[in-house]
C-alpha cells in the first residue's frame, strides 16, 4: 500500500506559478511510477504529467508542456509538479497518483493508488 498526499494548492493570477508537492509513505516509493492528474466539476480526470522511477523519463500533455514540469526525489520520497505561465484553464483540482508498472500510462485507470487531490485556482 501507498498513501499519497498533496499540497501547495491555492489561487492565483494569470501568469504565477505554483509548485504542488506530493508526499508518499508506505511501500518502498522508488519502484512507481508517479503521475499528476486533474479534474474539473463535470469532466473526465485528465492526465498532466507522469515520470519514472529515477526521473530518467517524462511525459506531458500537450496543454501543459513547456510550462509544466514534474520531478522527484526519491531520498524524500515526494514527487513535484512546478507550474510556471498558469491560465485560467489550468485551474481544476489536481491529484497525484502512482503506478506500480515499468511502463508510463496517461490513462487513469491504469494508476494503482490515488492522494485526497489539492486545488488549484488561477484567476484575476
Amino acid at each position: 500500500q501507498v498513501q499519497l498526499v498533496e499540497s501547495g494548492g491555492g489561487q492565483v493570477q494569470p501568469g504565477d506559478s505554483l509548485r504542488l508537492s506530493c508526499a508518499a509513505s508506505g511501500r518502498a516509493f522508488g519502484i512507481y511510477i508517479m503521475g499528476w492528474f486533474r479534474q474539473t466539476p463535470g469532466k473526465d480526470r485528465e492526465f498532466v504529467a507522469a515520470i519514472t522511477w529515477g526521473g530518467g523519463t517524462t511525459n506531458y500533455a500537450d496543454s501543459v508542456k513547456g510550462r509544466f514540469t514534474i520531478s522527484r526525489d526519491d531520498a524524500k520520497n515526494t514527487v513535484y509538479l512546478q507550474m510556471n505561465s498558469l491560465k485560467p484553464e489550468d485551474s481544476a483540482n489536481y491529484y497525484c497518483a502512482a503506478r506500480v508498472s515499468a511502463r508510463l500510462s496517461v490513462l487513469p485507470s491504469e494508476y494503482n493508488y490515488w492522494g485526497q487531490g489539492t486545488q488549484v485556482t488561477v484567476s484575476s
